[in-house]
């Protein structure tokens, strides 16, 4: 099966001992892997770990992993006495300098900037590990999944649009075999005649073309990281598409070669989605 480089994985756990974690992943084209995590403050030791996770089930695409973790432990308040100090010093150098009489209210005091906090339960990793590799590899297999789901949809239009590519073709060789016999006709000279077939003959990209829509077919029947393989093929494609353009001397040949070239060109842009 081939896969998409697009789509979305996801997975929630509870750590009874902890807390909520929970790990997003989302993906999409990109020529190579690259792999962007955010994280929690604290969880440096964790990146490398996670994005081999992901490098053995992805081989293509940017993928975006975000890792949440909430704990239902209560925080702790937090009290920056020293901070405070230096409040009161200043504030009653204040009072002393401007003869203010009013005292300091404790409600003013603690709503001073810094002066109160709460302390989170600390984030860490080491110790919830094993949890969370569990969710972590549950969230790839989920996009995974999204990216085969895609992929079998992208293997069926690559099919279809092969196919219409090769009737195209085919239906190009057998016009073209009659056009050149009228124009052939049409020439006085043995000369002429070898030159113009010489200038408009396309058996060797016909056939090259042909190569390439076969091939491309049987590549699509193959699993795995196919996705630089059919681009390339699309490309040849292409070349030999655009050189029979420049070759073709008949109206309605012309026709049909901006047919197979504008089918070309579709099948490469989806092509490019293959990882």
């Amino acid at each position: 099966m081939i896969q998409s480089m697009t789509g979305f994985g996801s997975f929630e756990t509870i750590i009874p001992s902890w807390g909520k974690i929970s790990v997003e992943l989302r993906s999409t084209n990109h020529k190579f892997l690259e792999i962007v995590l955010h994280l929690p403050e604290g969880s440096l030791s964790m990146e490398e770990r996670i994005k081999k996770a992901i490098e053995t089930k992805i081989k293509r695409g940017r993928v975006t992993c975000a890792l949440n973790a909430s704990s239902r432990k209560a925080g702790s308040v937090f009290i920056n006495k020293a901070l405070l100090k230096k409040y009161i010093a200043k504030i009653e150098g204040i009072k002393k300098e401007f003869k203010i009489e009013n005292g300091l209210d404790i409600n003013t005091l603690i709503h001073l900037p810094g002066v109160l906090a709460l302390e989170e339960e600390r984030f860490s990793p080491e110790s919830i590990w094993p949890a969370l590799k569990i969710a972590v590899n549950a969230a790839i297999n989920n996009l995974v999944k999204t990216r085969l789901k895609e992929g079998e949809a992208l293997r069926g239009y690559l099919r279809k649009q092969g196919e219409e590519l090769r009737k195209e073709l085919a239906g190009i060789k057998s016009k073209l075999k009659d056009a050149l016999k009228l124009r052939l006709k049409a020439l006085a000279t043995d000369e002429e005649r070898a030159n113009f077939t010489k200038d408009t003959d396309t058996t060797e990209e016909i056939d090259r073309l042909s190569f390439h829509t076969h091939n491309f077919k049987h590549k699509l029947t193959k699993g795995g990281a196919l996705g630089k393989e059919l681009d390339f093929i699309a490309q040849e494609m292409q070349r030999e598409a655009n050189t029979m353009a420049a070759k073709t001397f008949d109206v309605s040949v012309s026709s049909q070669v901006l047919k197979m070239k504008s089918l070309i060109e579709k099948i490469r842009e989806q092509a490019q989605n293959v990882e």
